[in-house]
């Protein structure tokens, strides 16, 4: 198959959250101390809510510009493609770089919703939560109909109130929760606590399945404060890894057998060893740690439940069948700095070259229409959904690199990983 007759769905994109977010949507009491995009003396645009200020982070909305302009020095809007921000600008962006459908993870609040959950206020947290979750839908993915995947933002202190938006969103449409990788290092109950079972229960009833993307526990992979940043780059998938182990070993996946999870940014290389692991540790322990599947094996388990995706990897395209054919799906991580729109089609012909057709509709847009309920044929006939059909209806729209630098920081060589986990806002 060559690029320009691929469908392409991104199950992992990201959007910078304009200033005007919460702009008629919290009650009158709520709207002083409500977040804001405030603009420091320095000129970058920074989110501020709770006593914290959130910067924009380079790295996070770097479509568009050449590499040599990546960092991890706060950005303002400016300073970014208008894509980032910009529904309608995103829109044209995805239409030029031949992408059809995509879901948008959370910059400033925290993949996870973090930023709001640590209101002392409650009240406040809730009604933000909710408010960022109506904008989502109702602006974002309904300014389009059919190009995006809806996503949800989690309540983390009330599992009960959790589930109820959950099931709030799912009657809109909505089948996607992000969340955390670790509920545990935010302060809050494992995934092996009961304290989650109401949004268990409420992901499994609704269909929603649980994204839980890289960095969302609030912990990057570190291995020293001076290491240098491409360590922290490179072994972002672990924090990936852990999760999947911590979630398959748990009561979650025996009780709740209609639960489904996607591991997001996670890359697929690492999961045939993965599930190798997981298959010995059973067969060398459960008599005596008590695990049981009900005769299955856990990789049999892994390929029904978890969703897993990449951008570009040579290995996971080769062993595909050893991780499961139905359970992998494309990413394009537009703006992030692993994103290679918009040739990303051109990438993923390439990687995929002798692959079956078959199989390249799985992992382009079948499995991610399947696992999030999403139809996006029911808006754009499917001849006109190809990337050479987007592309042509964008004719004309520009796609140049370009300098958006201006000159407000120093470039600098060699930065640290603690730079950037400082400045993480997932």
């Amino acid at each position: 198959m060559n690029a320009d007759d691929m469908i392409l769905v991104s199950v992992d994109d990201h959007l910078v959250e304009p200033p005007d977010v919460f702009e008629g949507r919290l009650p009158a009491r709520f709207v002083e101390a409500g977040p804001k995009v405030v603009r420091t003396d320095e000129g970058s645009d920074v989110w501020t809510f709770n006593g914290s200020v959130i910067p924009n982070i380079g790295l996070n909305a770097v479509a568009g510009r050449p590499r040599e302009e990546y960092g991890v020095e706060p950005t303002a809007f400016e300073e970014m493609r208008p894509g980032c921000y910009d529904v309608h600008e995103r829109v044209r962006d995805m239409n030029a770089g031949g992408v059809l459908g995509s879901m948008c993870f959370p910059s400033f609040p925290g993949f996870s919703g973090r930023l709001f959950t640590a209101a002392q206020d409650k009240d406040l947290a809730l009604a933000v939560t909710r408010a960022y979750n109506d904008w989502h839908i109702e602006e974002w993915c309904g300014a389009h109909p059919g190009r995006f995947i809806p996503m949800g933002l989690p309540i983390l202190w009330d599992a009960e109130l959790c589930a109820a938006e959950v099931r709030r969103n799912a009657a809109r449409g909505c089948h996607s929760l992000t969340f955390t990788e670790n509920p545990a290092t935010l302060g809050y109950p494992s995934f092996h606590d009961t304290y989650w079972d109401p949004v268990w229960k409420a992901l499994s009833d609704t269909g929603t399945v649980l994204s839980i993307h890289l960095g969302s526990s609030g912990k990057l992979s570190v291995t020293a404060a001076d290491a240098p940043i491409d360590v922290m780059i490179t072994l972002q998938p672990m924090n990936i890894c852990q999760a999947a182990a911590d979630l398959l070993w748990s009561r979650v996946i025996k009780e709740f057998p209609d639960l489904r999870i996607a591991l997001s940014e996670g890359g697929t290389g690492w999961i045939p060893y993965f599930l190798d692991r997981i298959d010995r540790t059973y067969e060398m322990h459960h008599l005596w740690t008590g695990q049981n599947f009900g005769g299955k094996m856990p990789s049999e388990i892994f390929r029904e439940r978890f969703l897993t995706c990449f951008i570009a990897d040579p290995v996971g395209v080769k062993l595909r069948h050893d991780i499961g054919i139905d359970n992998i799906s494309w990413e394009c991580d537009y703006p992030h700095s692993d994103s290679s729109w918009p040739s990303a089609a051109e990438e993923l012909a390439a990687v995929t070259a002798g692959v079956p057709d078959d199989e390249i509709n799985k992992i382009t847009f079948e499995n991610a229409c399947r696992w999030y309920s999403f139809d996006p044929f029911a808006h754009l006939p499917r001849e006109k959904s190809t990337v050479g059909a987007l592309r042509a209806a964008a004719a004309g729209h520009d796609v140049s690199v370009r300098s958006f630098d201006q000159g407000r920081f120093e470039k600098q060589l060699g930065v640290h990983a603690l730079d950037l986990a400082q400045n993480a806002t997932a």
